[in-house]
């Protein structure tokens, strides 16, 4: 049988007060549109690149057929340019020295790893249906007593900084 399926992903991130509280929002569909489904998460302290990019992590992990094609559809040029412009292969090149979110780089890296991935981006806040639903998602998320800690951001805030 042909595979003719294919993964439509839709993401926000938000964050109050950027470092803040923060959540993401995720919108998953078949392009054929028999599957829907949305969620969302919110963390105690974190930066809105961070909830841009952990959305994405977080629905590439529920994908269960990894032989669809996915694509990926988010208003965070950060994210889109460092995929798409290969930005990406240079940090991974130099072991990520420099970059920021590195934990969470690599971990999209792992995640994606076998997957037909591309990645689109979309003009925030115009009325795109999807990208305004996540947008809500994400900032309710934010706003609703989070209660899950992004660790990444807290132990690299943690790090002694200029002693040698």
């Amino acid at each position: 049988m042909e595979n003719t399926g294919k993964i439509l992903i839709y993401t926000d991130g938000s964050a109050l007060g950027n470092p803040g509280p923060g959540g993401y929002g995720i919108i998953m569909k078949t392009a054929d549109g028999q599957l829907e489904k949305e969620f969302s998460k919110g963390y105690k302290l974190t930066t809105n690149n961070r909830m841009e990019l952990m959305a994405i992590i977080d629905a590439l992990k529920k994908i269960k057929n990894k032989d669809w094609p996915v694509e990926i559809y988010t208003d965070s040029k950060y994210v889109v340019d460092a995929i798409n412009q290969k930005w990406l292969n240079k940090w991974r090149a130099q072991r990520f020295a420099k970059t920021k979110n590195p934990d969470l780089w690599q971990e999209f890296l792992k995640t994606a790893e076998g997957l037909n991935i591309k990645v689109y981006w979309v003009k925030g806040h115009n009325n795109h249906p999807e990208n305004e639903r996540c947008d809500k998602l994400a900032v309710k998320a934010a706003k609703d007593k989070p209660v899950h800690t992004d660790e990444g951001y807290e132990n690299a805030q943690n790090k002694p900084k200029g002693l040698f």
